[in-house]
């Protein structure tokens, strides 16, 4: 499904719109590693700051202000840039695919021969609209996220080595030395973590393409019934066309409630996790503090790190019902592309654009 999909989707890049994507791709990246920039130019302000606060020097600490501004302007417009970037992208890759999918339901009457092929095709228009809408969106969004969790985590588990160091434990007649052990913590921490959201959530892709198709039945039961209405008795129809909607009204609130129960349960980890994760870099950090071996600001810039990291190992995890969501989408838009193949499928002058 997610081939057949990519298989078209994959033309904005390729074909006449290929200049503006390929721009915006390139603008979007380079705006990922200045914002990484910032963000660790921002970590080793902490650790300076921190520092001078601990030694009480007022000259310092102006100093550090004065640092602190030309650093929140750059992350400021960074941030602003990257909005107007990725929702550029967005747009103009689903104006480009939603023009490709109609010319390619509409062309030949494929949308009327649809109706003669098996498959899953239902509410052909809604897939276009909002499950393209969905399916270009959120590729954007999570790949540009995925990008930056990766270079984060690469950058930041330097610090977290670097100004962590090694951790001696002594036990009766043992002494273990863990070496990098902000970073052995924070990668088996993050493990934990993503293993109990893959066991919790493994039925949410699931769960989102029921949603999605129950909510497209009762789309179109409600345009039939309205069309089948007109030019009879009002009152005689809207009888019958109540017996119908409803079942299909009691099929969407299920689904809805299913989607409810397994959101609830992901959000008990993702919201434990982003509670304790600032917790536990400090904790771990506390010792070597108390021990004299580490002063107030690199353990700040360690918890800071050791949250940087953490957060893009948890990419997957928090964003895994946005994962599912996409999945559903697509899966919805090529299940339409497949049955309109099979339409063409006996004959030999193939459509080129949606085909190749």
């Amino acid at each position: 499904m997610l081939l057949r999909f990519w298989k078209s989707a994959r033309g904005f890049w390729t074909g006449k719109s290929a200049g503006w994507a390929w721009l915006l791709t390139v603008l979007l990246i380079a705006t990922v590693l200045l914002q990484l920039l910032t963000q660790y130019s921002l970590n080793f302000w902490n650790r300076d700051f921190f520092n001078a606060v601990e030694r009480k020097d007022g000259k310092e600490l102006l100093n550090q202000v004065i640092r602190f501004i030309p650093l929140a302007a750059a992350g400021l417009s960074l941030a602003v840039f990257s909005v107007w970037g990725r929702m550029t992208l967005q747009r103009m890759w689903r104006a480009w695919l939603s023009d490709e999918l109609y010319r390619y339901w509409l062309e030949r009457n494929r949308f009327v021969r649809l109706n003669f092929v098996a498959g899953d095709y239902q509410a052909p228009e809604y897939r276009i609209a909002e499950d393209g809408r969905l399916a270009t969106d959120l590729p954007v969004d999570l790949i540009l996220g995925l990008l930056a969790s990766v270079l984060a985590a690469a950058t930041f588990i330097g610090v977290l080595w670097v100004v962590g160091g090694n951790l001696s434990i002594e036990a009766a007649s043992l002494a273990v030395t863990i070496p990098g052990y902000l970073v052995v913590a924070v990668v088996v921490y993050s493990i934990v973590v993503a293993t109990t959201t893959i066991l919790i959530g493994r039925r949410l892709t699931h769960v989102l393409e029921e949603n999605k198709r129950a909510e497209a039945q009762l789309r179109a039961i409600g345009t039939h019934v309205r069309e089948r209405g007109e030019g009879v008795a009002p009152e005689a129809e809207g009888e019958d066309g109540l017996r119908t909607i409803r079942p299909a009204l009691k099929a969407v609130i299920a689904a809805w409630l299913d989607y409810c129960w397994q959101l609830m349960r992901l959000t008990v980890i993702t919201h434990t996790n982003s509670l304790l994760t600032p917790v536990i870099g400090l904790l771990l950090c506390t010792p070597k503090y108390v021990a004299g071996t580490m002063l107030l600001g690199e353990v700040v810039q360690a918890a800071a790190a050791f949250v940087v990291v953490q957060s893009a190992c948890s990419w997957f995890t928090d964003n895994y019902p946005r994962l599912a969501e996409w999945a559903a989408s697509a899966n919805r838009v090529a299940s339409l592309l497949l049955a309109l193949d099979e339409i063409d499928r006996p004959l030999e002058d193939k459509p080129s654009s949606m085909r190749s």
